[in-house]
């Protein structure tokens, strides 16, 4: 692909990989792990799910002011040096035996990885045109196709063969050669510090909130983003449903003898999905406008997650599964294309730190009714229902403002940068 030309987009894209691989790996060997070891208590599962979206609640006032702050390359190279420092300790809490250890450091290493992705949204930015954004979205949500389909599936296998160490070992690998990857980019100083030099000594409590008041400020006026980041909430619900869903609904329900098989293949299925919908929607977003794919997306997402409840045979299950990816990528890949090119460029760290803290303010808020109301008081299919009715509401709200606001909206972000300096 033409867009693999540009060799420091090539790193990003194989640093970013590595990254999420060895973390896909890892993460998933320690839920089964903890399913293993604690059958008879699932919420230890969710409480580890929550060590990875509570985090955001806590550091998402620093991250985009830093990444539009300081030297986005750097920030992006350090947090994978400091997570695979963190990762060496975990794998030393698991071997002690020290699982309160264990979830502080997942909590710690989940605050260090939201520095990472605003940072990393904000260089690939600056070193790809606008023509290039939803090319490089279809090619992440087929990066986020193969984690689905041999992540989860490479997890199982490696704690089942070789052990829950070797599982943390690859995670460890994976953020090392990130961080040498990013560490070998040549990126220019106006995509790492488009706002100029920050000495660490400038940063005072003044300057990093009057910067987070700038992009929420940003937000509310730019309409079209406000709209797409307001549905980002709901997704954040969501996520967290299916964060564990999946997982429960074999353990507990459709094939609690054969869970980890058919945990794995959810994740093939899925996977497949996305691939074949990140192809799909790289072709169709050329074609269509952005609106048009992420509210029939949407709808179609919605039918399938309640019909999901109502299955009792996991082989229609994973089915169902497969045809939520295909029509899921597509509305990953619209976004994603779209967001970059509504953006100012300088602003986009503080755009993308927003984002990140309402979904995992709302995935912790999932997380957290789950572990409390599953299994005493609420069944799966209910959380499934729940999940159907939440997307059908994101479906109302886009269908109720996108295509309005995408015809008034400006098209240029120069131009929406300079009404908002106005």
């Amino acid at each position: 692909m033409k867009i693999f030309a540009n060799r420091t987009f090539a790193k990003l894209f194989l640093a970013s990989f590595a990254a999420q691989l060895g973390s896909t790996i890892g993460n998933m060997a320690f839920a089964f792990y903890l399913l293993d070891r604690f059958s008879s208590q699932p919420y230890y599962a969710t409480l580890a799910e929550l060590m990875y979206s509570l985090p955001t609640l806590v550091v998402f006032f620093l991250t985009g002011v830093l990444a539009d702050r300081f030297d986005r390359q750097k920030i992006a190279e350090n947090s994978d040096w400091i997570r695979a420092a963190l990762t060496a300790v975990l794998f030393a809490a698991i071997y002690t035996d020290l699982l309160p250890l264990a979830f502080a450091v997942l909590f710690v290493r989940s605050a260090v990885s939201k520095f990472f992705q605003p940072a990393e949204t904000a260089l690939l930015q600056g070193i790809l045109t606008e023509e290039q954004y939803a090319q490089a979205s279809g090619l992440n949500q087929m990066v986020f196709g193969v984690f689905m389909l041999f992540g989860v599936g490479l997890g199982a296998i490696t704690y089942t063969t070789l052990g829950i160490g070797w599982a943390v070992g690859i995670d460890f690998a994976g953020f090392v050669v990130s961080a040498l990857l990013i560490r070998m980019c040549k990126i220019g100083e106006e995509a790492r510090l488009p706002n100029g030099r920050t000495h660490w000594r400038e940063l005072d409590l003044t300057l990093v909130m009057r910067d987070f008041k700038e992009g929420i400020v940003y937000i509310v006026r730019h309409r079209l983003l406000l709209a797409i980041i307001s549905g980002f909430f709901l997704f954040g619900f969501i996520n967290g449903g299916f964060a564990v869903l999946p997982m429960f609904t074999m353990k507990y329900k459709l094939a609690p003898d054969e869970f980890e098989k058919f945990t794995s293949l959810f994740a093939v299925f899925l996977g497949v999905g996305f691939m074949a919908g990140s192809m799909i929607g790289s072709v169709v977003v050329n074609k269509l406008k952005p609106y048009l794919i992420i509210i029939a997306g949407i709808l179609a997402a919605s039918v399938l997650t309640i019909a999901l409840g109502t299955t009792n045979n996991e082989w229609l299950y994973l089915v169902l599964i497969l045809l939520a990816g295909i029509v899921l990528a597509p509305v990953n890949v619209a976004i994603g294309g779209w967001l970059p090119a509504i953006v100012d460029p300088a602003r986009m760290g503080r755009v993308s730190a927003w984002i990140d803290p309402l979904m995992m303010l709302a995935q912790s808020c999932a997380l957290g009714l789950i572990a409390l109301l599953y299994p005493a008081l609420v069944s799966l299919k209910a959380i499934y229902y729940g999940l159907g009715v939440l997307m059908l509401l994101v479906f109302v709200i886009y269908s109720a403002t996108l295509p309005r606001l995408s015809r008034t909206a400006q098209p240029s972000a120069d131009r929406e940068a300079a009404k908002f300096e106005a």
